[in-house]
């Protein structure tokens, strides 16, 4: 069985010791580095912007997984990509002319993902699905993190699965939400691939070990 991909957040690291859990992370089995950008307008919290994650991409190894909780992304594209990002992820909620920012990453030479809200369906991306390279469910709502996994999401996920398995079957499946070792082998059994996890990981007391769990769910 292939392994699932495992994408740590930086939200839940120590800020004050930002280099020694990117080293962390660097030395352990994660696949990315994930990174939430939040700007206070489309989720009620700022998290930090492009001289911190500048600062990251010069101590990771890892890709880095770009998360942009962000009205107007279009315009932060170069941004995301002279900060290291390998994937930039935009909210459908958020993009009003959302192929054109998806073909707006992809030229800059970034995978391009989509993410969803809880209260949205996969459905609306049925026209747009073969152009993606990823899809981030959001099972906690956006803003915060540490918040209680949504359980409706196993749904979304096999409905997702679904919807890509003739289109585009190398679709990543991303979870972003209260991901921990309690769901998130039901998650990659209904079509998940792809694991965020935060507080999970950061607060255990051997978040390298936690990583490899997740990873052999």
């Amino acid at each position: 069985m292939k392994k699932c991909l495992v994408s740590p957040s930086m939200l839940a690291a120590d800020f004050a010791n930002v280099q020694r859990d990117v080293e962390m992370l660097n030395a352990s089995e994660a696949d990315y580095i994930h990174i939430d950008i939040m700007d206070g307008v489309f989720v009620p919290n700022i998290s930090f912007g492009f001289p911190v994650t500048n600062a990251i991409a010069r101590h990771a190894k890892k890709p880095l997984d770009f998360h942009l909780m962000i009205q107007d992304a279009d315009q932060y594209l170069q941004q995301c990509k002279d900060s290291g990002a390998a994937i930039v992820t935009v909210h459908y909620e958020a993009c009003n002319h959302l192929h054109r920012t998806i073909s707006a990453i992809k030229e800059l030479g970034m995978k391009a993902g989509v993410a969803l809200n809880p209260h949205t369906s996969v459905e609306v991306l049925s026209e747009i699905i073969g152009d993606i390279d990823l899809v981030l469910l959001m099972s906690v709502n956006p803003g915060f993190g540490g918040q209680q996994f949504i359980p409706h999401t196993f749904a979304k996920v096999e409905k997702l699965a679904e919807l890509a398995s003739e289109v585009n079957p190398n679709l990543l499946i991303e979870i972003d939400g209260g991901v921990t070792s309690e769901n998130a082998s039901e998650l990659v059994q209904k079509g998940a691939n792809m694991l965020v996890a935060g507080s999970f990981v950061f607060k255990s007391p051997n978040p390298a070990e936690t990583i490899s769990a997740l990873k052999n769910v």
